[in-house]
């Protein structure tokens, strides 16, 4: 097992800084091992020429931008809030507004695909938000009040045939299918990365 290999998919994939403990769980290594690799990385990566680095503050570490691409980073953010939503992320959209707070393995198992990238322009888009669930240990997301007064909408429920779509027999069929087939741990680890202030990862 490469503990360096484990470590930098976990520091690309995270949606937010990791501690160094968290990491070496989650890397299944020691604390030590996890430094040790650390520090080969920021040597690797921490450089000019370089668009991606690794961040850290405390025990606290994230692989960001490099600050050196902001404004290249900060127009690629710009135009893809701007741009219009795609029939998949429409469709994305609609699951998250009529079944929200909805987790991303949820999603992918009601769509029959990966959402990460689709959920991932939903937030940059400001139309969807993504809330911790401490007490299920996941993240759920849901749509935002811009969303809704895009619509012209004050909540959920004045969407056309709300109650009736929500609470569908054969999507709470689906939905009972992820909580029996998908582990927290696994759940945890499809999380989508996001893109704050432009100085997130791809």
């Amino acid at each position: 097992m490469s503990v360096r290999r484990n470590v930098e998919s976990l520091l690309f994939a995270a949606a937010k800084p990791l501690s160094i403990k968290k990491l070496a769980g989650l890397a299944d290594a020691p604390v030590e091992a996890v430094q040790q690799v650390l520090a080969e990385l920021k040597s690797e990566y921490n450089r000019d020429e370089k668009g991606i680095q690794i961040q850290q503050h405390g025990q606290q570490v994230q692989m960001v931008t490099s600050p050196l691409a902001a404004k290249t980073v900060a127009a690629f953010l710009k135009d893809e809030q701007s741009g219009e939503l795609t029939d998949p992320a429409i469709e994305t959209l609609t699951i998250i507004a009529y079944r929200g707070p909805i987790t991303k393995a949820e999603l992918d198992h009601i769509r029959g695909v990966n959402c990460a990238l689709i959920l991932r322009h939903l937030m940059i888009k400001g139309l969807v938000e993504a809330e911790e669930d401490k007490e299920a240990l996941v993240t759920r997301y849901h749509i935002t009040f811009d969303f809704l007064r895009f619509l012209g909408l004050r909540s959920t429920e004045e969407l056309p045939d709300y109650e009736q779509l929500r609470n569908d027999e054969n999507l709470q069929e689906l939905l009972a299918q992820v909580e029996e087939r998908v582990p927290v741990d696994e759940a945890r680890a499809q999380e989508v990365p996001t893109a704050e202030e432009g100085q997130r990862h791809e």
